[in-house]
C-alpha cells in the first residue's frame, strides 16, 4: 500500500517534516513528562485526575500547534473536512471497528470462562440498571458508541489532532520507513509510564501488560492511520479514538470480571490485541485498494 501525506503545504517537505517533527516530539515529551509526573507521583489510578489526564491527551495538538507557528505551517492538513462519501464510509469503520473487536474479543473470553461476565449496572443511569441484563448490555453498547462517543472526541481530539493530524503525515513526508508501525510505537510509548507504574491498563504483571499494549495499539494505529490518509480526513481517526475508549473501557471492560480478567481482555489484554490486529489487517489491505476520489 502507497502512502502519502495529504497535500502538506511545505517548501522542502522532506527536510521541513524532519525539522517540525523535532520541535513536536521536544515539546510532547517535555510537555506530557509534566503531566505524567503529576499522575505518577500519585500512584492513584488515573481515574482519579480526570483534569490532568484530560491535559495530557491535549499535549500531541498543543505540541503540533507550537510545531506550526514556529515553521509558520497552515493547519489545513490536519484536516477538518469529512473527505466525501470515502469519509462517510470510514466514520461507520471508525464506530464499528471497536465494537467488532471488543464483539469478538470479549465474547471469546466470556464463553470460554477466560473473564466472567456481570453486566454494568451505571449508577448514574438507573433507568439503565433497571433493565434484564441482555437489554442492559445492548443499550449500554449503544448509550456508548453514540453518546459517549460524541463526549469523549472533546478529549480524543487532543491526540488525534497531534498524532493523525500532524504527526503521521510528517512521518511519510520525512520519508520514515513504515510510518503506521512508527506512527503505533511511538503512540503506544507515551502510555507506557502509566501502564509501568500500574496506573492505567495493567494487570498483574505490569511489564508483560505493557507489552501486550504495544500491540495492540500498533493494530489500532494501523486501522485510524489507513484511514486517515486515506481519506485526507483527521475525523475518522478521532471518531475511532472516541468510540473506542467509550465502548471497551465502558461496557466491556466494565462488564469483566475474575482474576484472570486483564490478561485477556482490556486494553492490555490478549485477545483484544489479537483482535486488534485482525482488523489492522483487514483494514489495511481491504482500504489498499479503495480509490479516494
Amino acid at each position: 500500500m502507497t502512502l502519502s501525506a495529504p497535500s502538506l503545504p511545505l517548501a522542502s517537505p522532506a527536510a521541513d517534516a524532519r525539522r517540525g517533527l523535532t520541535i513536536y516530539f521536544v515539546v510532547l515529551i517535555v510537555g506530557s513528562g509534566i503531566f505524567e509526573w503529576l499522575v505518577l507521583r500519585t500512584g492513584d489510578p488515573i481515574g482519579n485526575h480526570g483534569g490532568l489526564i484530560f491535559g495530557l491527551m491535549w499535549m500531541p495538538a498543543l505540541a503540533s500547534a507550537v510545531a506550526r507557528v514556529s515553521l509558520r505551517e497552515r493547519i489545513r492538513d490536519v484536516s477538518f473536512r469529512l473527505g466525501g462519501r470515502l469519509g462517510v464510509r470510514a466514520l461507520g469503520v471508525a464506530i464499528g471497528g471497536p465494537l467488532l473487536v471488543g464483539g469478538v474479543a470479549y465474547g471469546i473470553a466470556w464463553a470460554t470462562g477466560l473473564a466472567g461476565l456481570s453486566v454494568w449496572r451505571p449508577t448514574a443511569l438507573p433507568w439503565v440498571a433497571a433493565l434484564p441484563s441482555g437489554a442492559r448490555f445492548v443499550m449500554l453498547l449503544l448509550i456508548s458508541a453514540t453518546v459517549g462517543t460524541l463526549f469523549g472526541m472533546l478529549s480524543a481530539s487532543g491526540e488525534e489532532i497531534g498524532w493523525r493530524g500532524y504527526m503521521l503525515p510528517r512521518l511519510v513526508a520525512a520519508g520514515v520507513p513504515r510510518p503506521l508501525l512508527v506512527s503505533g510505537l511511538i503512540w503506544a510509548s507515551w502510555h507506557l509510564p502509566l501502564i509501568l507504574s500500574g496506573q492505567y491498563a495493567s494487570g498483574p504483571h505490569p511489564l508483560i501488560s505493557a507489552g501486550i499494549f504495544i500491540v495492540d495499539v500498533v493494530g489500532i494505529a494501523v486501522v485510524i492511520g489507513v484511514l486517515r490518509l486515506r481519506t485526507g480526513s483527521v475525523w475518522p481517526a478521532i471518531v475511532f479514538h472516541a468510540c473506542w475508549n467509550s465502548v471497551i473501557q465502558g461496557p466491556f471492560d466494565q462488564s469483566s470480571t475474575g482474576p484472570g480478567a486483564t490478561v485477556w481482555v482490556g486494553e492490555s489484554g490478549i485477545l483484544v490485541a489479537v483482535m486488534s490486529l485482525v482488523l489492522a489487517v483487514l483494514i489495511y489491505y481491504r482500504w489498499s485498494e479503495t480509490r479516494t476520489s
